[in-house]
């Protein structure tokens, strides 16, 4: 017999340059997989390919049910199945999504136009989807492709998923693949319908099964393969038909790729504006903040400004016919002083100007000639003694005002305090009063 025709084995450094320039993208075009489990995925695939070389990694767009479309890595191609002691190639397509290898991949049957799905099949679906424990059981990171695989085939040996659909074959060559070898040849001959693939090596024909009808089933939506080599004549209105598909297939994807690129650079336009906006906006909370602070200041010494206002305004109402009647009289009597640091600073300030006008006609006297210059320096030495007594009195004065000051204002602001609370305790019981009231008068109406 003659062996089954594998695959070409594929190039280990083509297929791991491939895997790190797709996972290593970044930017729009890059795979949606998370970074942290690129590598494992690359070790995955590169596996996967040294075991089955007939598997091929490529990237693909995988629809999802609600129309979301991604780019996502697969591993496309046949896996090898024994059933009755014959080998064959079950074309299937393995997609690993987004969530990979944290959770499972999706698994595919992929039949070509001579293949139809079993039906019912207890791990393959109508529609081509791969059910199996290993899948449901899946574990990161044990879990991997590899086993994947051994279990796909193990399961589609006991129960396979595909069986050829019988055509009319205007060949009249009895055996137009050679490679399928005289156990397909048997196989069709009998009447019954053959699995896909390669013949195995095996010499013994299959053993006779139970014909079963042809039935015609919609074609897969996941394409065909390639690797099943048979040779068909296709009607030329499908070609044309299936080439005028492909072309508008072709130019929605470019229209599509086209618009992408416009709303792309319309939404990065909109983050940079929302990046200045932003920036604005902190920029105007800053100042914002700033102005209610100056504006507290502001108020602050308004309200100290009033303050003192009607301090003065007070003072001049209660000394206004006082002064009236002493204009003649002394000038000093004209002031009166609150307490005696007032007192005190106004005596050293009057001794400090007094003296300060004191050395300027001495300076004068000097000038003129009026006065010796040893007598003008003892007077100016003596004055200066005293002048700097009465300055030096009058900043420490000024120090224990700024003291009084202080306690003074803290004073104000107790006393504020205080009032505020009395005026909230006298209205809460006023309120109070008028409920005992209005509480004694019903009593009153309902006696």
């Amino acid at each position: 017999m003659v062996p089954p025709a594998g695959p070409s084995p594929p190039n280990p450094q083509l297929i791991q340059q491939f895997l790190s320039s797709v996972l290593s993208q970044r930017g729009p075009s890059a795979l949606p997989y998370s970074e942290d489990t690129k590598w494992l995925i690359r070790t995955h695939l590169v596996s996967l390919t040294s075991a089955y070389p007939s598997l091929d990694p490529k990237t693909a767009t995988f629809t999802h049910n609600d129309g979301r479309s991604v780019n996502l890595l697969q591993a496309n191609g046949t896996i090898p199945m024994s059933f009755q002691g014959v080998t064959y190639n079950i074309p299937v397509i393995i997609w690993l999504m987004e969530s990979y290898p944290r959770h499972p991949p999706c698994v595919y049957v992929n039949p070509t136009r001579d293949m139809v799905i079993k039906r019912p099949h207890a791990h393959v679906n109508p529609s081509g989807s791969v059910s199996l424990p290993y899948l449901q059981n899946w574990v990161y990171p044990s879990s991997n492709l590899v086993e994947l695989v051994k279990n796909l085939s193990a399961v589609f040996g006991q129960d396979p998923p595909l069986f050829s659909q019988r055509r009319p074959n205007p060949n009249p060559n009895p055996n137009p693949n050679p490679n399928l070898g005289h156990s397909s040849s048997a196989v069709s001959n009998s009447g019954y319908s053959s699995y896909p693939g390669y013949s195995g090596s095996s010499g013994s024909a299959n053993p006779a099964r139970p014909a079963i009808p042809p039935r015609t089933y919609p074609p897969s939506p996941y394409g065909s393969s390639g690797s099943f080599s048979r040779v068909q004549t296709d009607d030329p209105n499908e070609v044309f038909k299936r080439n005028a598909i492909n072309k508008l297939v072709e130019m929605v994807h470019g229209d599509m790729a086209g618009l992408r690129k416009t709303r792309e650079a319309e939404i990065e336009g909109l983050f940079n504006a929302q990046a200045v906006l932003r920036q604005r906006s902190e920029q105007l909370n800053k100042g914002l903040k700033e102005m209610v602070d100056e504006k507290e200041g502001l108020e602050q010494q308004l309200q100290m400004v009033l303050m003192n206002s009607d301090v003065l305004e007070a003072w001049l109402r209660e000394n206004e016919g006082k002064t009236r009647g002493r204009l003649d009289g002394d000038v000093d009597d004209a002031f009166e002083c609150i307490d005696p640091l007032s007192k005190q600073m106004l005596d050293c300030t009057a001794s400090d100007l007094a003296i300060e006008d004191v050395v300027y006609s001495l300076d004068k006297a000097l000038q003129d000639g009026s006065i010796a210059f040893e007598e003008y320096l003892k007077n100016v030495r003596s004055l200066s003694r005293k002048q700097f007594y009465h300055r030096a009195t009058a900043a420490k004065v000024r120090a224990v005002q700024m003291q009084s000051q202080v306690a003074f204002d803290e004073y104000l602001k107790n006393v504020r305090s205080l009032s505020c609370k009395q005026f909230y305790h006298r209205a809460t019981a006023a309120k109070v009063r008028i409920v005992q009231m209005q509480s004694q008068n019903l009593d009153y109406v309902s006696a």
